[in-house]
């Protein structure tokens, strides 16, 4: 993770020697307790509830139907996240509107807690190609410098690394406890509360961990398809299956017809009947790979970034979403039914 736009705007805003000491911390400042706060986007803002539980109150700033990944804020929301008493959030590029808030809350806003949930995993995050597809071979081609030269610093940091590293089981245990040392920090005397409520959700994540662990176990093929944008590479890193996408990882990538006959030519060579696609995004690639394919059926993951008017009247939530729609699609995409 690039801390270059961040840096900048810590030393504009004029940050105190103190709290710049402190930016390696998961949270600077607050310290007097937290009854309420602002989560960057929908998965941190489960997380966020999970561990305050009673104790605070947690916002999401994103609407039913969007996506975190990719949004934007209207309106003044540093005034609106600066009248509680914690911000969790990634510190990210990717989230570019969340590292303004937080430098101008370190800046300006003592009594707000800012917690990086991404604290202490710079080093396992995955480089991302936003801007081409995959090789002949399902892999994603490697490209020079000046394939993808930047007009300035922001825009190749936002390249940089894959954003989703919440739909890896595994880091998404050690955010949920950064959450918690963060909360703990600003709220000492809930410590131990914010812990325990870690713990139980710790465990529902390891229980994920391991069903994913099992599913790839038993899976007849180690590589599915993918009809959009990659948001998936932490769980091919974490668990050893492939997905062979035309698009690679940036959602405002599109396919040309090339690609897309690469595609299906790679679905009836490997004898693929499923095809996956984004449930934030259209269908309509997905039923063209199967139309002009020997494959059978079309199948929803989620990259558990945002939720839908349908999941939120079923009060899904992250867990829900991985192991309700994510486990059962890749189980079937990779033959393990």
């Amino acid at each position: 993770m690039s801390p270059t736009r961040r840096s900048l705007l810590q030393s504009g805003a004029g940050l105190l020697a103190a709290s710049a000491a402190g930016c390696l911390d998961t949270s600077t400042q607050g310290g007097e307790g937290v009854e309420s706060g602002y989560a960057a986007f929908f998965t941190l803002h489960e997380w966020a509830e999970a561990v305050s539980d009673d104790i605070a109150s947690f916002e999401d700033p994103v609407d039913v139907g969007q996506m975190g990944h990719g949004w934007e804020p209207t309106g003044n929301i540093t005034a609106d996240i600066a009248a509680t008493d914690a911000f969790v959030y990634l510190d990210s590029p990717e989230f570019g509107w969340a590292q303004d808030v937080a430098a101008t809350l370190e800046a300006d806003y003592e009594n707000v807690a800012v917690i990086d949930a991404l604290a202490g995993l710079e080093d396992r995050l995955i480089r991302g190609d936003h801007e081409h597809g995959n090789g002949e071979d399902g892999h994603e081609e490697n490209h020079t410098e000046d394939d993808h030269e930047a007009t300035d610093t922001e825009s190749h940091d936002e390249g940089a690394f894959d954003p989703h590293v919440w739909t890896d089981p595994v880091l998404a245990g050690e955010m949920v406890g950064n959450i918690a040392d963060g909360l703990a920090a600003a709220d000492p005397e809930h410590e131990t509360a914010f812990q325990e409520n870690a713990d139980a959700y710790q465990s529902d994540l390891e229980a994920l961990d391991e069903s994913f662990e099992t599913m790839v176990s038993e899976a007849d093929r180690e590589t599915a398809v993918l009809a959009g944008h990659n948001s998936f590479q932490y769980l091919e890193a974490r668990y050893g299956f492939e997905l062979h996408t035309p698009v690679a990882i940036s959602p405002k990538a599109q396919p040309s017809q090339s690609d897309i006959a690469d595609t299906i030519a790679f679905v009836d060579d490997n004898a693929i009947d499923v095809i996956l696609y984004d449930r934030f995004e259209s269908p309509n690639l997905a039923e063209t790979i199967v139309e002009n394919s020997n494959a059978e059926k079309t199948r929803a993951v989620s990259p558990a970034a945002g939720t839908t008017p349908e999941w939120n009247d079923r009060d899904w939530g992250y867990l829900d979403q991985m192991t309700e729609l994510n486990l059962p699609a890749f189980r079937e995409a990779l033959g393990a039914a």
